[in-house]
C-alpha cells in the first residue's frame, strides 16, 4: 500500500514551524492525538467518572499493542511506564537458585540495568556485555556471558546513545542454547520499524507510547509470552492485576491468568485516550512502510554527513541501526541548542547529537539538518 507521506505531514502541526528530529525522545504531536486529549476533557465535563469508557480505552490500548507486536491481547500488560513493567516482572523472578544471573549490555537505557542491579540484594548477579573496539556489540560478545547460570538476558533493541541495533535473533539463539529467557527493551525501535515478537522469539518485551508510537508519556506496555505467564506471580501488584477487578477482594492476591497480572492500580486514563489514537494512526500507516521510510531517511542523512566531513557514529548497515543518527560533537548540548536556533529540534546523549526520524519526516528535513550542521561544524564538530 502506497502512502502520501506529504499529506500525513500535515497532521503534525509542529512540522509547519520546526524541523522535528526528536522522535527518539518524544514524538511530534498529531492532530488526532490532540483531539483524543480533548475527547477525554469533554467526557470529564459531561459525565465525570466515566469508568465504563475508561476501561474500554485501556482494553483498546491492550488490543492495539498486541496487533502491533503480532501478539495476543492476553500477553500484554498496560503499564504506567517501562519501569513499572520491569519492576513487576523482576518481583516475579527468583534469584536464590543456580540461575541467578542477569545479562545486560553496555547499550542499555539506565532503567534496564538499574532495575536488575536493584535485585542484587535478592541474589541476582548482573553481568554487562561490553562494546568491541568499533563501539558495536556483536552477538558473539554475548557468548561468554550467557551460560547455564543465566536466568534472563535483558537487552535493548536499539541503543539510545548511538542508534545501534543489536542482533536480537543471534542473541536469542545463544540464550536458548543455555536455557535462558530473553527480555527485549524495544522503546527505541517499536513504531519506527516492523516488530514481530513471535518471529524474534523473545519471552518478554517492554516499551512506551511517547516516542515512535505517537502517544504520550505515562503509559507503556509489557509483553509476556503466554507460556511464561502462569509460572510468574509478581509481588508488585494492585487491584487491576487481579483475576476479577470488580471483586474488591481484600482477603488474598488472586492474579489474573493473563499478562494483566503484571499491571498495578488505576490505569493511566487520559494517557489511554492519547495512546489509542497514536496506535490507530501508526497501524493505519503500517510499520513495514514506516521501516522502509526510516531506513531511507537515515541512510540519506548519514551519506550527507559523510559529504560534509562530519560522519555519524551510527552503524551504516541497515541491520545494525534504528531510526536515530548520532553525530559526535565537542559540545553536544550546545550544538543541540544552536540547532534549535535554526528551528531544528534534536536531542543529545553523551558526546553525540541525535537526529531521530519518523515517517512524518522527509528529505527536506534531512537537507535542513545538513545545512545547519555544515554551518556549525567549525564550532561544534568533533575534536
Amino acid at each position: 500500500m502506497e502512502h502520501n507521506f506529504e499529506a500525513l505531514r500535515r497532521e503534525f502541526p509542529v512540522l509547519q514551524r520546526k524541523t522535528y528530529l526528536n522522535s527518539g525522545s518524544y514524538c511530534a504531536l498529531a492532530n488526532e492525538v490532540r483531539a483524543a486529549f480533548d475527547a477525554y476533557m469533554e467526557d470529564r465535563l459531561l459525565v465525570g467518572a466515566n469508568w465504563d469508557v475508561w476501561v474500554t480505552k485501556n482494553e483498546s490500548v491492550r488490543s492495539l499493542t498486541a496487533k502491533l507486536l503480532r501478539a495476543s491481547p492476553d500477553e500484554i500488560a498496560v503499564t504506567a511506564s517501562v519501569s513499572a513493567g520491569l519492576n513487576a516482572l523482576a518481583s516475579a523472578l527468583q534469584f536464590t537458585g543456580a540461575r541467578n544471573k542477569v545479562v545486560v549490555s553496555d547499550f542499555e537505557f539506565p532503567t534496564n540495568a538499574q532495575i536488575w542491579h536493584a535485585q542484587e540484594p535478592r541474589g541476582a548477579r548482573v553481568v554487562h556485555v561490553p562494546r568491541d573496539r568499533d563501539g558495536y556489540i556483536p552477538a558473539q560478545m554475548f557468548e561468554k556471558a550467557i551460560d547455564e547460570h543465566t536466568q534472563l538476558v535483558a537487552i535493548t533493541h536499539v541503543c539510545f546513545r548511538n542508534g545501534a541495533k543489536l542482533d536480537i535473533p543471534g542473541i536469542v539463539r545463544l540464550a536458548r542454547a543455555k536455557g535462558a529467557k530473553v527480555l527485549l527493551d524495544c522503546y527505541q525501535s517499536v513504531g519506527s520499524m516492523d516488530l514481530d515478537v513471535k518471529a524474534l522469539d523473545v519471552d518478554f518485551a517492554v516499551g512506551g507510547m511517547l516516542k515512535y508510537l505517537l502517544g504520550t508519556a505515562g503509559i507503556g506496555f509489557l509483553y509476556a509470552k503466554a507460556s511464561c505467564v502462569q509460572s510468574l506471580v509478581p509481588s508488585n501488584s494492585g487491584w487491576f492485576a487481579q483475576a476479577d477487578i470488580t471483586a474488591m477482594d481484600i482477603t488474598a492476591n488472586r492474579p489474573a491468568p493473563s499478562a494483566r497480572r503484571f499491571e498495578a492500580g488505576t490505569p493511566p486514563v487520559v494517557n489511554c485516550y492519547a495512546a489509542e489514537a497514536g496506535l490507530n494512526m501508526l497501524l493505519k500507516v503500517g510499520t513495514p512502510a514506516i521501516e522502509r521510510r526510516n531506513y531511507a531517511l537515515t541512510r540519506r542523512c548519514m551519506q550527507r554527513l559523510e559529504e560534509i566531513g562530519w560522519p555519524s557514529i551510527t552503524p551504516a548497515e541497515d541491520s545494525r541501526r534504528g531510526a536515530t543518527v548520532a553525530v559526535p560533537s565537542r559540545a553536544s548540548a550546545r550544538l543541540s541548542a544552536a540547532l534549535m536556533q535554526h528551528d531544528i529540534v534534536t536531542s543529545h546523549r553523551d558526546d553525540n547529537i541525535r537526529a531521530s526520524f519518523h515517517f512524518y519526516n522527509n528529505e527536506d528535513d534531512v537537507e535542513s539538518f545538513i545545512a545547519a550542521m555544515q554551518e556549525l561544524r567549525a564550532t561544534f564538530g568533533p575534536l
